[in-house]
């Protein structure tokens, strides 16, 4: 009777988590898939763009903000004595002597062609190697001033960009992790994939070694975004309320706060899942296996271990929490475990007792995947600030071209359009000279505009009528402006509100009746 009750409850929490919370799992896969479809578009010839952090893992919570990398691609990391080197790219060796787990020194190796890292280089005992001081400091700027950890963020903490190097083959220290797994997750396709994408590095050292800003970190977020792609919906849900109970139980004491992190409760719902069967992860267990990663973060705290998933030997709870720290949170620990999986209920994104099957279909706004909302949220407008001022365009077109799927080609039709509207921000309206170069120089740029109406209804078009102002085309401007004010309604003019399907659709702009050669004017 009890086990029954147990996986009814099971069974109405995972549903109400997926309505209300995080979406079906159809619903967090078109997150993914319209990441993917970002991520690919801003990859440049010099930068491999990566949406990371909870967003990037198709999750959007309360209060998510978005967690960015810029994967330099001028520059690569080696293990290996007799690695090849291509031509323009800057070399640099690891060095893990003298580290800590997860740690490395880069020394540079081999460069050709223009340097870019002299100012970022410090001079040890004849070789130099990358600081990582250096680079945050001097990579800082207007949009991301502030250094938080080993990333730049905004003014208004809600972006944080980490810029990093990368190894190409999978690193010693994580080796062991390639064969510990008997289980069967993750697959030996996914651990394939894993393998072959490296790891990354991100500059920032251990916190009061003697080398901290000479240290930099071994990244393995691509390798977990791929783990948690690899999750069933399950254990997404099991992830997620881990989630939930730091951020709504556990943080809001303040003397808890800082003490733990969601990546801590990452690592631990992958320990578990690769200690028991994938056959185990189905809806009527969600709170068993809830209540078993619970207990395994309160072991964690208990014995101040927590060990990293890829590299065991790097405990993470090191030099975190000190002894009296523990013995506060411990308590805390204790008398959430004292209500067992209720305790999960103290969130107030939780509903108590029988309403959670009550108001189950109340709230449809997860359970259905709507694009267009997702597209002009407000965790899609902090990404686009994270946009460079340019994109392979050519490559974009031959893509769309290529795709079969309308929805996927209405992706990446939606994204172009929006970054074409970020890179003629920057661009000069003004046209100095008559002749064939500038006529040509006038066309690219009328293409251009024409271009970036395909993400709303208003903003590129305002943007079209500037451009024909200025170039004293003013009937055509006013045309421009009141078909613009026609396809107007309130929700335009903020961002993340609700977006109506009128302004959203995509608008075919008729042709102008007159067509006015800029070479007349």
């Amino acid at each position: 009777m009890e086990e029954s009750i147990r996986q009814n409850a099971s069974i109405a929490l995972h549903r109400y988590l997926s309505h209300n919370i995080t979406g079906t799992e159809k619903h967090v896969k078109t997150i993914r898939m319209m990441n993917n479809a970002k991520d690919y578009l801003q990859t440049m010839r010099n930068c491999t763009f990566i949406t990371s952090g909870s967003f990037g893992e198709g999750l959007v919570m309360r209060g998510s903000d978005l967690d960015v990398m810029y994967v330099c691609k001028f520059a690569e990391v080696c293990e290996d004595k007799n690695v090849y080197f291509k031509p323009n790219i800057t070399y640099f060796e690891m060095e893990a002597e003298d580290c800590q787990p997860c740690f490395v020194r880069l020394r540079l190796r081999y460069f050709t062609g223009r340097f870019f890292f002299g100012s970022f280089l410090e001079e040890m005992g004849g070789n130099y190697y990358l600081s990582n001081a250096k680079l945050k400091e001097q990579m800082t700027d207007l949009r991301c001033p502030t250094i938080h950890g080993p990333c730049l963020s905004d003014t208004n903490d809600t972006l944080d960009i980490a810029l990093c190097f990368r190894s190409t083959s999978w690193i010693p220290q994580a080796q062991h992790w390639v064969t510990r797994s008997n289980n069967s997750w993750p697959s030996y396709d996914v651990k394939k994939s894993i393998i072959q994408h490296g790891v990354l590095f991100v500059p920032i050292g251990v916190k009061g070694s003697p080398k901290e800003d000479l240290d930099w970190r071994i990244s393995f977020s691509v390798a977990e975004k791929i783990l948690i792609y690899s999750f069933t919906h399950t254990q997404f849900l099991c992830y997620v309320l881990m989630k939930i109970l730091l951020k709504d139980v556990i943080a809001i004491d303040l003397s808890c706060k800082e003490l733990l992190c969601s990546y801590f409760m990452k690592t631990i719902v992958f320990w578990i899942s690769e200690e028991i069967s994938p056959s185990v992860w189905k809806p009527n267990n969600l709170i068993p296996l809830f209540m078993r990663c619970f207990r395994r973060l309160l072991y964690c705290v208990e014995y101040l271990v927590c060990p990293h998933f890829f590299v065991p030997e790097n405990n993470l709870f090191e030099n975190k929490i000190n002894k009296y720290a523990r013995v506060i949170l411990l308590n805390k620990l204790h008398i959430l475990n004292s209500y067992g999986w209720k305790c999960i209920l103290f969130s107030d994104q939780i509903p108590n007792g029988h309403k959670l099957t009550s108001r189950l279909y109340k709230d449809q706004s997860c359970s259905h995947i709507d694009i267009r909302k997702l597209l002009f949220s407000r965790i899609f407008y902090i990404s686009y600030q994270a946009h460079m001022r340019s994109f392979d365009y050519e490559k974009a077109i031959h893509l769309i071209l290529s795709l079969e799927s309308s929805k996927i080609k209405y992706l990446y039709l939606h994204f172009m359009s929006k970054f074409s509207c970020i890179s003629d921000q920057f661009q000069p309206f003004e046209f100095t000279s008559e002749n064939k170069f500038t006529y040509k120089k006038y066309n690219t740029r009328l293409s251009s505009l024409l271009q970036n109406m395909h993400h709303d209804a208003v903003s590129g078009w305002l943007m079209l009528a500037s451009f024909f102002y200025k170039r004293k085309q003013y009937y055509i401007a006013l045309d421009i402006l009141q078909y613009s004010l026609s396809k107007c309604s309130s929700e335009k003019f903020y961002h993340g509100m609700n977006a109506s399907p009128e302004p959203t659709c995509i608008i075919k702009p008729e042709p102008f009746e007159e067509y006015v050669d800029p070479k007349a004017m």
